[in-house]
């Protein structure tokens, strides 16, 4: 029977330490008064003293986008930085790739020093913590954006949102931080955990030069467990440099150093990593990985919205969404993307046309099959058969109205009305086809209508059109 016992506790211990521990210290809103000054739990407190971290020591937050994760690093009494908890991101908006411009739905990416005065406690997102985007990389390479926060209510438009459960907490630990004496507290948004694999698989992504100046930093906190020391110059990031003038952000880089142990230790760091890359190399030959659109994870995790408000909305990992893929077969993917996106905007430049040609009460446009690769041309109006007036309903001898004749089928009419170039020269009668002589064409009615009136003669008796019936007057149908 003891033996049972241990062999269960055994069990219970693997699988607590296999955890974050965000399923072993779950926080009961309900039993929360004051959400800003929640305290942590006596788990986490326990915790924090196994690892020789003081509840107020600097903490560091580490994001990676792919997996969908936030984790909490915090300084032990040897001022070394430990993974504390790790929290799954309820949402984040875009795909891979740093934020450019206001509006493009992407979160941010790169270092952003948090300060006390982002800490927002009445945010409409339960708590928030600005990330201060733009910083000065940002700013420096023209990006663009505001308001992108850490938040909660898991509901996101360019930032990165937690639950409330989560973010009260995260909320408290930057807290007490702030409170221990730390001026700024380190946020580090990735893509994805650095590694030569990951970086062999998104090697053909258009932003992977921008993610390798990224990884400096990230390396430097691989190998040293604290915060690296981040300044901009050249608009580039640059980590751990010592330098003998100012960083100036969009200027040249002053002279710079790394320290002579940070060098050695990155040395060896860098030598691993060429021969963990190769190999990933070989691994992922031929192969190309696909990231998915926003659409495609949240399609992975719709069955975690149900029951629930319609303010929650997860949207789960590209790691779930995303795949490799021969390069043939990526291509196939991408060229129907495009079509049905081309097809979509097709839809909706049609829709505009006839809703403008409504309002402004002229004809409806043809629809093109896509307007996008040709413009949409005028249909050809037919034209309509006269129509009888008012009067003409009521009478039964009004003619049809006959239609005008083509005017290509008039004879051309000679003299002061022919073009120069179409007369004959004088004393030369004009050739007909097959070259014979052709006898001067008569001049009939259609020619005499054509005339100006001023010089238009009455035509003879055996040329009056026929006498029309006199028409009956509308009031004298109701006559006897």
């Amino acid at each position: 029977m003891r033996f049972r016992n241990l062999v269960l506790t055994a069990a219970v211990a693997a699988a607590l330490a296999g955890c974050t521990n965000e399923t072993l210290d779950s926080v009961n809103l309900s039993s929360v008064k004051n959400k800003t000054e929640y305290q942590l739990s006596s788990k986490m407190v326990s915790k924090m003293r196994e690892l020789g971290m003081q509840k107020t020591s600097p903490i560091l937050l580490r994001i990676f986008k792919e997996e969908g994760t936030l984790e909490v690093w915090k300084a032990n009494t040897a001022n070394r930085f430990q993974l504390l908890k790790s929290y799954k991101i309820c949402a984040w908006s875009g795909k891979l790739g740093p934020k450019m411009k206001e509006g493009d739905r992407q979160a941010p990416e790169g270092f952003y020093p948090l300060y006390p005065n982002q800490m927002n406690p009445n945010s409409s997102y339960y708590l928030a913590i600005n990330t201060g985007y733009p910083n000065t990389y940002d700013k420096a390479n023209g990006r663009t954006g505001t308001h992108l926060m850490i938040h909660g209510a898991c509901s996101s438009a360019g930032c990165y949102s937690m639950t409330n459960e989560q973010i009260i907490e995260i909320f408290a630990l930057a807290r007490d931080a702030f409170k221990g004496g730390q001026e700024s507290v380190q946020l580090q948004a990735f893509p994805f955990r650095m590694t030569a694999e990951n970086m062999a698989r998104h090697r053909d992504n258009p932003n992977i030069e921008f993610w390798k100046m990224l990884k400096a930093g990230y390396d430097q906190f691989e190998v040293t467990k604290r915060p690296p020391a981040v300044n901009v110059c050249e608009r580039k990031y640059v980590f751990n440099q010592q330098a003998a003038g100012q960083f100036n952000a969009a200027g040249q880089c002053p002279a710079m150093t790394t320290p002579p142990a940070l060098q050695m230790a990155m040395a060896s760091y860098d030598k691993d990593y060429r021969r963990d890359y190769e190999k990933a190399l070989k691994k992922f030959d031929g192969m190309v990985w696909y990231e998915p659109t926003e659409a495609e994870r949240k399609a992975v995790v719709a069955d975690q919205r149900k029951g629930r408000e319609l303010a929650y909305a997860p949207t789960g990992t590209s790691l779930d969404a995303g795949k490799l893929l021969k390069v043939s077969d990526l291509e196939k993917k991408l060229a129907e993307q495009k079509e049905a996106e081309e097809a979509k905007q097709a839809t909706l430049i049609q829709k505009e046309a006839l809703e403008k040609a409504a309002r402004e009460g002229k004809g409806l446009p043809v629809p093109q099959a896509n307007p996008l690769e040709r413009p949409v041309e005028q249909a050809a109006v037919q034209a309509e058969p006269a129509r009888k007036s008012l009067w003409g309903l009521f009478s039964r001898s009004e003619p049809a109205a006959a239609p005008a004749a083509p005017a290509a089928e008039a004879p051309a009419q000679q003299g002061a009305g022919q073009p120069a170039a179409q007369q004959p020269a004088p004393g030369q009668p004009q050739a007909a086809a097959g070259g014979q002589q052709a006898a001067p064409p008569a001049q009939d009615n259609a020619q005499v209508a054509a005339a100006p009136a001023g010089n238009a003669q009455a035509p003879a008796p055996e040329q009056q059109p026929a006498e029309q019936p006199k028409k009956r007057p509308f009031w004298k149908l109701w006559g006897n």
